[in-house]
């Protein structure tokens, strides 16, 4: 196996979870404002989804970073990243002085997407803790 593998999959990870756990972050000190952004955009329950939306991408963030249940949460995240781009991004029904920039926000979500699918299909590689609970599990 290639030496390579585990510490490019780490930095993937970490990366590819990066703007999650920023953006989780950041949702705590305005959750209000969330809220109101999500209920302008006709999420129901905004009030209470935004905590939800916390959870996934501040600890799902943390989870893909350290590699732990990496398959199941990356394809939440995935799922979860999807509905982002076409409730919040969907460049078709916005007016065309905003479309140009939805339509690049729209396809970098899907990006996302693909990233957190090939986490999902591929796994979290040797340096995780997936990889230490198996390894574990061995002896």
């Amino acid at each position: 196996m290639n030496s390579a593998l585990g510490p490019v999959a780490l930095v993937g990870r970490i990366l590819l979870a990066f703007v999650f756990v920023s953006a989780g972050y950041n949702k705590l000190w305005a959750i209000a404002a969330t809220a109101s952004y999500m209920a302008s955009h006709g999420v129901p329950l905004s009030g209470v989804l935004v905590y939800g939306a916390i959870v996934v991408e501040l600890v799902g963030g943390l989870m893909l970073m350290a590699g732990l249940y990496v398959r199941w949460v990356a394809s939440i995240m995935g799922l979860y990243t999807v509905a982002l781009a076409f409730i919040f991004h969907a460049y078709w029904a916005v007016p065309a002085a905003a479309m140009r920039a939805q339509h690049a926000v729209f396809f970098e979500h899907l990006s996302i997407v693909g990233g957190m699918f090939m986490v999902a299909a591929l796994g979290a590689g040797s340096l995780s803790l997936d990889a230490w609970r198996r390894r574990d599990d061995i002896d």
